[in-house]
């Protein structure tokens, strides 16, 4: 059976396989994730950057309509979301997309839950929060790096910005530093 989902990123892989990847770049911002993705890391490899493991599809698999029905969540505050082109919810972190995903295009089990129980049973946003509840215990380890190699990205582009110093820049922040000197002790 051919999903749509199935379609929907074939469609994308090859519209994305036309348009350059200098254009990509230029539209995307540079985060720890994109980089991942731009390095062209193989298919394996990305897979284990968002949990994807053998243990997690086995897990997955074992996973029921039944399971996602009688998981009672909390009570959360009504925030609508939109999706992004696979139908992933965009509430969720870059790295809980690109897992999701993975998952819905190489697990079909998992494919098919979502089909039957959204939006009959469960709304998106349910579906994805009782997901991620349950294979928590599998992907947080992963996610947790995808967190810190973020963080580190981060840093060295501040770092990067910091070393180099426009003149300008450096008389502007002067400028804005020595005139807040001067008002802060009239506001007392």
């Amino acid at each position: 059976m051919y999903s749509w989902f199935q379609r929907k990123l074939s469609r994308n892989s090859s519209s994305s396989s036309n348009s350059s990847s200098s254009s990509k770049e230029a539209h995307q911002p540079k985060t720890a994730i994109n980089s991942i993705h731009q390095t062209g890391l193989g298919k394996e490899q990305e897979e284990s950057f968002y949990g994807v493991t053998d243990q997690l599809i086995e897990f997955v698999k074992s996973l029921t309509a039944d399971t996602f029905k009688n998981f009672s969540l909390p009570e959360e505050q009504n925030v609508e979301a939109t999706t992004t082109s696979g139908g992933v919810r965009m509430d969720l972190s870059e790295w809980q997309q690109q897992h999701a995903t993975i998952v819905l295009s190489k697990v079909k089990e998992v494919s098919q839950l979502r089909y039957m129980l959204c939006p009959r049973h469960l709304k998106e946003r349910e579906f994805w929060r009782i997901y991620f509840t349950l294979v928590k215990s599998f992907v947080t380890e992963y996610e947790l790096q995808a967190i810190q190699l973020e963080k580190l990205t981060k840093m060295a582009m501040e770092d990067d910005k910091s070393s180099y110093t426009n003149p300008i820049e450096l008389e502007m922040s002067e400028a804005k530093h020595s005139s807040s000197l001067l008002t802060s002790p009239q506001q007392n």
